[in-house]
């Protein structure tokens, strides 16, 4: 770790002069840190923030914005579209990227400028986030437990079909909830912090907090509502779809196979880093574990990297989840035909030789053909 960690302090030194010195932080574009514990300056961490956050979250943002309203796109201007739960998911998994993505330009004023839009501004942002950081996960969880019931209970949610349809609306009603609420820290806690230099940069600042004990309790919460928990109902469920098609017979149960693959993969790879980033920040926190400065800003500078991967998932959620599945892909076809952005093909009602579904023997096998 500490080769790593000096190696990256070396290389920061490099590009970013220690003289351009302040002695506060510029909070995480999110209220999750707080870099003003320790007398070491992280100059070089607000720097590397300055240059790094904005271009890539306006990238972001635009991915995520396309992506994510062409999503709105298809379920509002097809009838009978929301035959599904995991349609009714994926319309408020949408709707939670979008609200995302909108607080990502100002995390981006704030890398640059310092938070310059009052503290009502800067609790409301953190709390946004949060709803729909939470949300987003819950949502993708849902979407794994209604592919566990449509393919590996498949009968049982042929004959269920309309009650479920209805139930998922309940349930997105109670991940809204769940999410405001788990959100309130941000709502108490958010506020703008002023540096050295007068700029105020909208953080987490835990009032009486003894022994980071508020702190602590919140990343644990984060940790283990917004990652473990839903990659342990995922993996469950997408484990027994996997031995599922597998004993299966006449589909293309490897195309599913792989879309499950990617599915995980991804979420893994997007997640687990920055959730152990937040497991080693608790631990600095209860234990004081990194003492060195150069090795506290290494460990700062990585978490943002972190953190900018994980907000990819943003982008990426439509491609997994909506214009990976057979059926999707022929709306947005459907709606390029209607608004005379594309010719019919003779091969095909709509350009090309129509494809069965992944899972096309059962129409409970829906789930990975959308």
């Amino acid at each position: 770790m500490m080769n790593m960690t000096d190696t990256l302090s070396d290389f920061m030194s490099t590009i970013i002069p220690d003289d351009y010195d302040t002695a506060s932080g510029s909070g995480s574009g999110t209220g999750d840190y707080d870099f003003d514990q320790s007398p070491c300056d992280k100059s070089i961490v607000r720097r590397f923030r300055m240059f790094y956050e904005p271009p890539l979250y306006m990238l972001i943002v635009i991915l995520g914005f396309a992506g994510n309203l062409l999503v709105l796109w298809i379920y509002t201007n097809l009838k009978n579209r929301l035959r599904t739960m995991t349609d009714v998911y994926l319309l408020n998994l949408a709707l939670a990227d979008l609200l995302f993505l909108c607080t990502l330009p100002l995390w981006a004023a704030d890398a640059m400028m310092g938070w310059a839009f009052g503290t009502a501004l800067c609790k409301g942002t953190s709390a946004l986030y949060k709803i729909n950081f939470f949300s987003s996960m819950f949502l993708l969880t849902c979407i794994s437990v209604d592919r566990y019931i449509s393919i590996v209970q498949s009968t049982k949610a042929q004959n269920s079909k309309e009650l479920r349809l209805a139930w998922s609306k309940v349930v997105c009603m109670f991940v809204w909830l769940l999410s405001i609420i788990l959100s309130i820290p941000e709502f108490i806690f958010a506020q703008p912090k002023p540096n050295s230099e007068g700029k105020h940069f909208c953080t987490m600042v835990y009032f009486n907090n003894e022994n980071n004990r508020t702190k602590i309790l919140i990343l644990a919460l984060q940790i283990c509502m917004g990652f473990c928990i839903p990659l342990l109902i995922m993996i469950y469920c997408y484990s027994v779809i996997i031995k599922t098609l597998l004993k299966a017979k006449n589909f293309e149960k490897h195309k599913a196979l792989r879309v499950i693959l990617v599915v995980v993969a991804v979420f893994i790879l997007s997640q687990l880093p920055y959730n152990s980033m937040l497991v080693l920040e608790a631990s600095q926190a209860a234990n004081t574990t990194i003492t060195d400065c150069n090795e506290a800003k290494s460990f700062d500078i990585i978490n943002q990297i972190m953190k900018s991967l994980a907000y990819m998932h943003s982008c990426l959620n439509p491609f997994l989840y909506a214009f990976v599945g057979v059926r999707f892909r022929k709306d947005v076809k459907k709606l390029f035909k209607k608004w005379g952005c594309t010719k019919a093909s003779k091969s095909g009602k709509f350009g090309g030789p129509t494809r069965s579904s992944v899972m096309s023997d059962s129409d409970s096998t829906m789930a990975f053909s959308l």
